[in-house]
């Protein structure tokens, strides 16, 4: 059966800093047609920086959208055009000072398919150094460290909310655990 839609037009809305929005009309695979609302994002990555003794380094961070402070893995947004892993480096060292010897891909994340063409580069880095931070002027950070299997457990628990931090912690716990 096939399963693919069609793009007939696309009428953008709104086109921002971050995101654009547009509304398509799309062809059914039954032949009639069907308004898709998409918001258009360049991407992001999530960086699980693991040390030695087994601690992740995770940032607390304001967001705005839900009106409180999250704790997240290290992640920001690409730029247009740039490589992931370059962008995994890059936000890990602006948000905790760190940088690994040592990154492993752990695969993309969707966070929201039915209406978001966002992909999310997800990483592990390991043989970590620490320098100094240096976020954005508007971005203001807590940097914690976590047990990996502390983490795993706050996951699970739901006292972490964010979905790439979710998926990246759980990623690695079983891959430490080699599950």
């Amino acid at each position: 059966m096939n399963l693919n839609e069609q793009p007939l037009s696309a009428d953008y809305k709104y086109r921002g800093r971050i995101i654009n929005l547009r509304v398509d009309t799309a062809l059914l695979p039954n032949g009639s047609s069907a308004t898709r609302e998409v918001v258009e994002h360049p991407g992001g990555v999530c960086v699980a920086a693991l040390t030695e003794d087994g601690y992740l380094l995770f940032v607390r961070q304001f967001r705005y959208p839900y009106q409180k402070v999250l704790l997240e893995l290290p992640a920001g947004k690409l730029d247009p055009g740039e490589d992931p892993l370059e962008a995994g480096k890059r936000e890990l060292r602006e948000e905790t000072g760190a940088e690994a010897a040592r990154y492993e891909s752990l695969g993309e994340l969707y966070p929201s398919p039915g209406y978001c063409g966002e992909i999310i580069h997800l990483y592990a880095a390991t043989g970590l150094t620490f320098g100094q931070m240096s976020p954005d002027e508007d971005e203001f950070l807590e940097v914690e460290k976590i047990p990996l299997e502390e983490a795993a457990r706050m996951v699970l628990d739901n006292e972490i909310a964010d979905a790439k931090t979710q998926a990246a912690v759980l990623k690695v716990y079983c891959r430490e655990k080699g599950l």
